[in-house]
C-alpha cells in the first residue's frame, strides 16, 4: 500500500533528533487517529514557534526580541560567560539555579568526521564578545563528549593569551551524555565544582 501523505509525514518526523523510523510511524498513526483539532493545534503551534521565537543577536539563545531576557538582565554577573553547544543547554543550566552569568551558544561542537570546523560554529561571534566585554571567567559547558572536549580545548587554546580564567564543567555528568538530559542535581554539582583548565 502506498500513501504519499503518510510517508511524507513519517519521513519528516524521522528526520527529527531522537526519532527513528518506527517511532515516526507510530507518531504519524497517532496523529491520523486523533481528533482533527489536535492536528490543527499541532500545526498552528509549530507555525507560531517559527514566527515568534528567534535566536538572540548577542548570545544565540532563544528570544522573542533582539536580545533574550538573560542578556537584557543587568542584575546577572556580567563578568562571567558560560559557553554551551545548543540553546537547550541554557534551559538545563538555568533550572539548577547555580549559574548567574551570561551565555554564548556555539550552535554545535567541533566534529572533523562530520565536517564541522571552527568556521561552522559561532566562534567568531564569541571572539567579538570577548574583545568588547571585560569577562573574568569563561565557563566552558560543552557536552562531556569527545567533540565537546575538543571544542572546549580549542576555545581555551584560542583565547589563552587573553588572560581569562577558563573553567570546564565538572564531569559529574557521564562522559558521552548531553547536558540537556542530565538530572538537575548532577548538573548543579557539575556547575558548582567546575574547575580551571590548565
Amino acid at each position: 500500500m502506498h500513501f504519499p501523505a503518510l510517508e511524507q509525514l513519517v519521513d519528516i518526523l524521522g528526520s527529527l533528533p531522537g526519532i527513528g523510523k518506527k517511532s515516526a510511524r507510530r507518531i504519524a498513526f497517532h496523529i491520523l487517529k486523533s481528533d482533527p483539532e489536535v492536528s490543527k493545534r499541532l500545526s498552528e503551534s509549530i507555525f507560531t514557534l517559527r514566527r515568534e521565537v528567534r535566536f538572540c543577536e548577542q548570545c544565540g539563545g532563544l528570544s522573542q526580541s533582539k536580545l533574550c531576557h538573560i542578556c537584557d538582565d543587568g542584575s546577572r554577573n556580567q563578568r562571567l560567560l558560560c559557553v554551551v553547544e545548543d540553546p537547550s543547554d541554557i534551559f538545563s543550566i538555568e533550572d539548577t539555579g547555580e549559574f548567574n552569568g551570561l551565555y554564548h551558544v556555539l550552535m554545535g561542537a567541533l566534529s572533523p568526521l562530520d565536517g564541522i570546523g571552527p568556521e561552522d560554529l559561532r566562534i567568531e561571534e564569541l571572539s567579538s564578545r570577548i574583545e568588547t566585554h571585560p569577562f573574568d571567567e569563561i565557563f566552558l559547558a560543552t557536552n562531556p563528549t569527545l567533540e565537546g572536549d575538543a571544542t572546549a580545548h580549542y576555545i581555551s587554546e584560542l583565547f589563552a593569551r587573553r588572560g581569562f580564567r577558563f573553567t570546564r564543567i565538572s564531569h559529574g555528568i557521564a562522559t558521552g551524555a548531553s547536558i540537556e538530559y542530565a538530572d538537575r542535581g548532577t548538573l548543579a554539582r557539575s556547575i558548582r565544582e567546575r574547575k580551571s583548565l590548565e
